[in-house]
């Protein structure tokens, strides 16, 4: 169901795994804030770019990236002042196991007075600054998981910038290069919102501070498109307009940014692919997390209207696993 902009359903909605959340992507045809889609879970959303389809890339690090002290750089276990179990994970990720809700009803009480006062408009999201506690799983049964995840964007390494202008196709196949995958919907929610149902990675109440999110918005000039990642580094032309529009951090920058089961950035940075198990190509891809903008940024939305060769300057993605079979009996 695509969102007509401005329109409301109600304070209260039914977040299911089918849930969509309006995403942006670096594409001049698709890089429009008002044309997002409604998650069932919350109205409006405002997300925007992506741009051509292309070849698989090699991953790069993008030029003048922070560095971080390296807490883990992807070796075996992480070390104890990390949140997370690792048992059963290669090097760099953590195990996320429990019951998931497949449907949730989450309430939000207060929004942003920006989406109050000016929503329909290009580059207002509907922002929620406080959700009702606790939220509700609907669904008949819960769902048992075990699987590990990377404990950040990709490329998976603390203090540096996570990849974006990355497809869906391209992001599969650097998981796959790996020997590990795309994360499912599920997985993603899980590992962001808890066996609480958290709307944000934190809790129920909106904290600019807290991950990287709500900065205000640029808007793309979509005279010329962005190039992949890659390209678009060794490109003047791109590389100035990646630079203008650019609001990424290094991953693992904000430590109040970690989910209960210690996977950074799960909320803004950088927008994720994600696998929509229930669909078949083109339509597998969906994007989860939000980014850095003023955009939902929650943990159980989901855009489901791009296509898996499009990709954006905002659109990263992380990898997941199965857990070793020996740690898994």
């Amino acid at each position: 169901m695509r969102e007509v902009p401005g329109e409301r359903t109600g304070p209260q909605q039914v977040a299911s795994s089918q849930a969509e959340n309006g995403g942006p992507l670096a594409d001049p045809t698709l890089d429009d804030p008002t044309a997002t889609e409604a998650p069932v879970t919350e109205p409006g959303a405002i997300e925007a770019p992506v741009t051509e389809p292309g070849a698989t890339e090699a991953p790069v690090t993008e030029p003048g990236a922070t560095e971080a002290p390296v807490t883990e750089p992807g070796a075996t276990d992480a070390p104890v002042d990390l949140p997370g179990a690792t048992e059963g994970c290669p090097g760099g990720m953590v195990r996320v196991e429990g019951e998931y809700c497949p449907a949730v009803v989450q309430e939000c009480l207060e929004y942003h007075p920006e989406w109050t006062k000016r929503h329909g408009e290009p580059g207002v999201a509907a922002r929620c600054l406080r959700f009702r506690e606790p939220s509700r799983c609907v669904a008949k049964k819960t769902e048992s998981l075990s699987y590990c995840m990377d404990r950040y964007e990709y490329p998976n390494v603390p203090g540096e910038l996570p990849r974006t202008l990355t497809s869906w196709e391209q992001a599969a196949d650097m998981c796959e290069a790996q020997g590990k995958r795309l994360c499912t919907e599920a997985e993603f929610n899980f590992a962001c919102e808890g066996p609480e149902m958290l709307p944000y990675v934190y809790g129920y109440e909106r904290n600019a501070e807290t991950c990287n999110q709500d900065r205000d918005y640029r808007f793309p000039d979509h005279s010329q498109r962005l190039l992949h990642y890659q390209a678009c580094q060794q490109n003047e032309r791109c590389a100035a307009e990646l630079s203008r529009l650019d609001g990424r951090e290094p991953a693992g920058s904000r430590a109040a940014c970690a989910s209960w089961a210690g996977v950074f950035d799960l909320n803004g940075n950088a927008n994720e692919w994600v696998v929509r198990t229930d669909q078949k190509a083109p339509y597998r891809s969906g994007l989860k997390g939000g980014w850095w903008g003023p955009i939902r940024s929650q943990c159980r939305p989901m855009t489901t209207f791009h296509k898996e060769d499009d990709y954006g300057y905002e659109v990263g993605f992380r990898c997941c696993a199965d857990v070793e079979a020996q740690a898994a009996e």
